[in-house]
């Protein structure tokens, strides 16, 4: 919607056909964005090669767990010279990459890739309203093509060259905002929510750096921007999550009455294994991971967190 207002020729590909089919006749998105009508620039397609014909730009907005499948199958009709532009948040389950290194497997390091990044619901940006997000690649030309591209009055981006605090940030703050639903959910308090933010950041910052991202980023747009967005704002996905939790019910009867992806549920074990691999602490993740699982109540889980041992505030934390 955001780049064919811009006037920029858009083909868009989905994995669901009959979806697809329904906004080629339908001309919106009424599953959801049912209230927002496409330009005459946006066509809709169920041919992969058909998108990708000929595209300078390819935008991966695929769910973190189907990223890989549909990569494999379309990696063949991606055009010499395109660059690759993930939007796609999360953690692959079985590898732990990111998902940056999920693309570059698949394409063979054929293309540039950038990741976009920071506080941004789909809803705001297809309304037009201002949004501030991070271009992220090792590639810097790549990087200002897409700053240029992708802009607009109402949509402005920063470059970055620290891929790996930026993905890392958009990954971990998922499971953040899922134990901000829970706080919120059990009406514990803004100093709760506030505490729980701040810790929260400080928790993806530990494992960022370990990792070899830079902690200015976690404090920028794609850190603290996209994290406070996400624990806060009512179009957040993982915040229902945890809003349900919080009131008791099943994590399998939350996921099966939406068919919106909370990639925070199944980023939450990825990073506790990455965290075990670096050496670093994730109490929080931790705590939401034994919530998901059913092990721990979100009460029990809150009261593990605040009787952990006291110790000074920016000491680094390590397993």
């Amino acid at each position: 919607m955001h780049l064919s207002g811009c006037g920029r020729d858009v083909r868009l590909w989905g994995r669901d056909p009959a979806l697809v089919e329904e906004m080629a006749s339908r001309r919106a998105n009424v599953t959801y964005l049912p209230d927002i009508t496409f330009p005459t620039t946006l066509v809709p397609t169920k041919a992969a090669d058909e998108a990708l014909e000929g595209a300078h730009y390819v935008v991966l907005a695929v769910p973190s767990h189907g990223l890989r499948a549909v990569l494999r199958d379309a990696a063949r009709a991606i055009p010499p010279g395109a660059v690759l532009v993930s939007a796609t948040k999360g953690l692959e389950s079985q590898t732990l990459l990111r998902m940056s290194e999920v693309v570059a497997e698949e394409t063979g390091g054929a293309y540039p890739i950038v990741v976009l990044s920071g506080p941004s619901f789909a809803a705001e940006v297809a309304r037009g309203k201002p949004t501030a997000l991070v271009a992220a690649s090792s590639h810097d030309a790549a990087v200002c093509a897409v700053q240029d591209e992708f802009r607009s009055s109402y949509f402005r981006l920063y470059g970055s060259d620290d891929v790996v605090g930026v993905e890392i940030g958009a990954a971990l703050k998922n499971i953040i905002a899922i134990a901000a639903g829970v706080v919120e959910s059990a009406a514990l308090g803004h100093n709760a929510l506030a505490a729980l933010i701040t810790r929260g950041l400080a928790e993806i910052s530990r494992l960022s750096s370990a990792m070899g991202g830079r902690r200015e980023t976690l404090a920028g747009l794609s850190g603290l921007g996209d994290l406070v967005l996400t624990c806060t704002g009512s179009l957040s996905r993982n915040r229902r999550v945890g809003l349900e939790l919080g009131r008791g019910r099943p994590l399998a009867a939350i996921l099966a009455s939406t068919r919106m992806v909370a990639e925070g549920v199944t980023t939450t074990a990825a990073a506790l294994e990455l965290g075990a691999r670096h050496g670093v602490e994730l109490p929080i993740a931790a705590e939401m991971a034994a919530v998901l699982a059913g092990r721990e109540t979100a009460a029990e889980a809150v009261g593990r967190l605040m009787h952990r041992r006291q110790r000074g505030e920016f000491d680094e934390v390590t397993s």
